[in-house]
């Protein structure tokens, strides 16, 4: 992560364009997580479940399914795009949602651990290295330093590599029998994932940009589903890891099944935003 954070802030493109992609980064976690502390996470009283409820919102597939959904339809334009938003979603996960799963580990454990996080024990922990690179590759991208083209190739099998040390661990973490009484607990994320943020992300498109490539690239990444990130942040911080993965399975089965082809042949039928 730390690596892949270096490579693709050393050659982001840094025009004025594309200021507001890095701040609707952000968005894409804070908006369904404000919406999820004021309507639907109040009903989990567990701070464990509570908080891998807040995973499942934040947390979203953009790196994958959303930017491969968007190469299928916009070719590389779109893909970069979303690539944009994704780069500094590595940032964000151990800035804000790893201090926030061990918030929510420390109130689920606080009556067997008597013990207050400092802030230094929230933030200066060896899970948020990846910021370095993101430091780094960003200093980099501003002084003007080419990037070598090896570099290049290496961040191709980087990413491969990253997909498969991510997938591997949920492969191993995803019990259908222990995630299926989940199923109905996770149900209201549905409306969350596939109206509620679109629609808000929508109408910012539509005061903001006039690109309808660029309006669609951000549609999809509103609507992506439940990360792999959330289960692994789950596991991590030993929030309630089977909520979780029933968020994962129910968000991403309906994304591919009936969100992305109903926008897909929105777009190939002549439909614009």
């Amino acid at each position: 992560a730390t690596l892949l954070a270096l490579l693709s802030f050393w050659v982001m493109p840094l025009s004025l364009h594309l200021l507001w992609l890095p701040l609707f980064s952000a968005l894409f976690m804070l908006v369904p997580g404000v919406i999820a502390a004021l309507t639907f996470a109040r009903r989990h009283r567990d701070p464990l479940s509570r908080g891998a409820y807040y995973m499942s919102a934040m947390l979203t597939n953009i790196g994958t399914i959303a930017g491969l959904s968007a190469f299928i339809l916009y070719d590389e334009t779109g893909f970069a795009y979303v690539q944009i938003v994704s780069s500094f979603q590595v940032g964000l996960l151990v800035l804000v949602c790893f201090p926030l799963a061990a918030m929510f580990h420390e109130q689920g454990t606080a009556t067997k651990h008597h013990h207050r996080l400092t802030v230094r024990e929230l933030f200066l922990t060896p899970n948020q290295v990846p910021v370095l690179g993101l430091i780094a590759g960003l200093a980099l991208n501003v002084l003007g330093v080419e990037r070598p083209a090896v570099f290049g190739a290496a961040f191709q099998s980087l990413v491969h590599i990253g997909a498969w040390s991510a997938l591997f661990p949920v492969g191993c973490l995803v019990d259908f029998s222990r995630a299926r009484p989940y199923i109905k607990a996770t149900a209201d994320l549905i409306p969350l994932r596939f109206l509620l943020t679109p629609l808000i992300f929508f109408g910012l498109c539509r005061l903001l940009f006039d690109d309808p490539v660029l309006i669609g690239s951000v549609l999809l990444i509103a609507a992506a589903p439940t990360a792999i990130n959330a289960v692994l942040t789950a596991r991590l911080y030993k929030l309630n890891v089977d909520l979780t993965v029933a968020s994962f399975l129910v968000t991403t089965v309906l994304y591919l099944l009936i969100f992305y082809p109903l926008f897909f042949l929105y777009v190939h039928r002549g439909g614009t935003f």
